[in-house]
């Protein structure tokens, strides 16, 4: 038996057609050919692949169990063919081929995953990159240029090269679970207490702030490198430490987490920039997804209202800890 031949891009569109608008002369209406063409490309594209696509013997040709299979060979490859030339259309005309995307583990996931669906929708011939970092390393990674756009919060000695502009804040705030010891202090927590409890802090991966320890007030602290495990510590008693309340307002509802009433402040205030480097032109896509996280400080999406009163100034965002 002879090997399969190379069927080409037009056969494999006249048999979907076929499929999908349900016989030869519908095909042959849909493609504004004749019904003797499409029998005809049937036809060569069986003698190609050396086997019958389509039952005739029926008033509606049926697909055997070998075309079965194949169709959505044939769909899959129509598919990405589709998909190159819509590709290159779009970078012919400037769009760019991908856009990097770093944020930081305090931005709210429900808001990312909105913004990225709408990126999806808006360019689907763009692919996004995407990273997840804390404190500099976020600002690193554009700095490096390994990111082309991200979502941070201030961070001191930033270059001049890097440009921000405000997408609202994430309101922080300090809890432990109900059978810590911190739990159980009636009236203000004075700073001496809280120094002799286990702190879980965020740490920071990237080299800006080596050296630095922003605002970490216990004796003992426990350094984690992502958010998820901090909460998970913080659920099970182990320490202390401030969270986005967006995070962690189910866990306070349920009597998970309780807020923690400390003498300095209950809660602060984090405020989140888009940064970007000046010194290169961003492209549409990447504008795009940009405005998509300034317009949430324009609407209000940026920020969750805090449900208190709010306490006294706190010490200066850049040395709070997190």
């Amino acid at each position: 038996m002879r090997d399969p031949g190379l069927p080409s891009l037009d056969q494999l569109r006249v048999f979907i057609a076929v499929i999908d608008h349900g016989g030869f002369a519908h095909a042959a209406r849909a493609l504004h050919r004749t019904q003797s063409v499409i029998s005809y490309t049937i036809a060569n594209l069986e003698e190609q692949l050396n086997i019958a696509l389509l039952d005739r013997s029926k008033r509606k040709p049926v697909l055997t169990e070998a075309g079965k299979a194949l169709l959505a060979d044939a769909r899959a490859v129509s598919l990405k063919v589709d998909g190159m030339r819509a590709r290159a259309r779009a970078l012919s005309s400037g769009l760019e081929a991908e856009v990097s995307l770093v944020v930081d583990v305090m931005f709210s996931t429900c808001k990312l995953v909105r913004i990225l669906h709408a990126f999806q929708t808006e360019f689907p011939t763009v692919s996004m990159r995407l990273r997840t970092e804390a404190l500099g390393a976020v600002t690193q990674l554009v700095m490096e240029g390994t990111c082309k756009i991200g979502v941070s919060g201030w961070m001191p000695g930033t270059p001049a090269t890097i440009e921000r502009q405000s997408c609202g804040y994430v309101t922080m705030v300090p809890v432990a679970a109900p059978e810590h010891p911190l739990a159980r202090v009636e009236g203000k927590i004075p700073g001496t207490v809280l120094r002799e409890h286990t702190q879980l802090v965020l740490t920071d991966r990237s080299t800006l702030t080596e050296g630095q320890d922003f605002g970490v007030t216990a004796l003992r602290d426990w350094r984690l490198g992502d958010l998820s495990s901090k909460h998970a510590l913080l659920r099970s008693g182990i320490g202390w430490g401030n969270m986005p309340v967006e995070l962690v307002q189910w866990d306070l509802d349920a009597g998970r987490l309780v807020r923690l009433d400390v003498a300095e402040g209950s809660a602060f205030s984090f405020p989140l920039y888009v940064i970007h480097r000046g010194d290169e032109e961003a492209g549409p896509a990447s504008r795009w997804l940009m405005q998509q996280f300034l317009d949430l400080e324009q609407s209000g999406g940026g920020s969750v209202a805090p449900p208190y009163t709010a306490a006294p100034a706190p010490a200066p965002i850049a040395l709070r800890q997190r």
